[in-house]
């Protein structure tokens, strides 16, 4: 039998000369009897391989690792963010869009009534009580009229619009006569006045009291193209009685769809009260 002397181990093949353990050189031991003797290690030989027994973990692919759970709250704040502000955008639109439609929905609902003023409305007492629309008011629908070319007719129409005129001055009506003299109107300042604009005019008139009515003759009418000039004579008749005459040259142009005054002269046959 021979013996290892590092490990102690023994061996009884006679042919081996060295330890297969460690390769040390085997010494010959006597020994009792053939039986083969194997002592275990001891605890300071084992301590080379002492590492503890770990069980097989559970193996994982890659690219299956869990993914992290995402937050849902940010996605709720913004969801609801943009659903606050779509409702705000579509009352914003909705405070400007309705009103708008329900004013054209009521013009378009609203009857257009027109009536035409008597052509011998020329007392003060019936400029006082007189509510009807004016003869010479615009509409869209004669916005772009070709002027009148019918002499009469022309004459007819300027004779309603002179007492119009007569009617506004005598109640210093400044609505009517914006409606009546024309942007550019230039005309008498009065009997003995010189010329005055639009607004001067408007500025100047006041209510005259003293008028009781009056009276148009002679008118006649010169009509070229879109320009007329309509010339007579006025008498004013007072409350005291007295009356006075006087020549008018008054100048007229189509436009916007209807006549408007862009002059006036007036020439006194005898003194005469009025404030024109």
């Amino acid at each position: 039998m021979k013996r290892c002397s590092t490990c102690n181990r023994t061996y009884t093949d006679p042919n081996l000369s060295f330890c297969i353990d460690d390769g040390t050189p085997l010494t010959t031991v006597a020994t009792d009897d053939d039986t083969t003797v194997v002592r275990p290690r001891d605890t300071a030989d084992n301590e080379w391989n002492a590492v503890a027994y770990r069980p097989p973990s559970a193996y994982v692919p890659p690219g299956t690792q869990p993914k992290p759970r995402r937050r849902v709250w940010p996605w709720v704040v913004g969801i609801a963010g943009a659903f606050i502000l779509g409702i705000l955008a579509i009352s914003v639109a909705a405070m400007i869009v309705v009103p708008r439609l329900r004013a054209r929905q009521s013009e378009r609902e609203l009857p257009r009534v027109t009536t035409t003023k008597p052509a011998n409305s020329n007392t003060a007492e019936n400029s006082n009580t007189n509510t009807a629309e004016p003869s010479n008011t615009n509409s869209n629908s004669n916005a772009d009229a070709r002027p009148p070319s019918d002499r009469d007719q022309v004459l007819a129409h300027l004779n309603n619009l002179e007492n119009e005129w007569m009617v506004a001055n005598v109640n210093a009506d400044k609505k009517a006569l914006d409606r009546i003299l024309a942007d550019d109107y230039v005309g008498q300042a009065g009997p003995d006045g010189g010329l005055e604009t639009k607004a001067q005019y408007l500025r100047r008139i006041e209510r005259d009291t003293q008028i009781e009515k009056w009276d148009m003759t002679n008118q006649k009418v010169t009509l070229t193209g879109d320009r007329a000039t309509l010339t007579g004579t006025v008498t004013f008749f007072f409350h005291d009685g007295r009356a006075g005459s006087a020549d008018f040259i008054d100048k007229f142009v189509w436009r916007d769809g209807r006549w408007q005054a862009t002059g006036s002269e007036l020439k006194a046959r005898a003194p005469v009260g009025t404030n024109l």
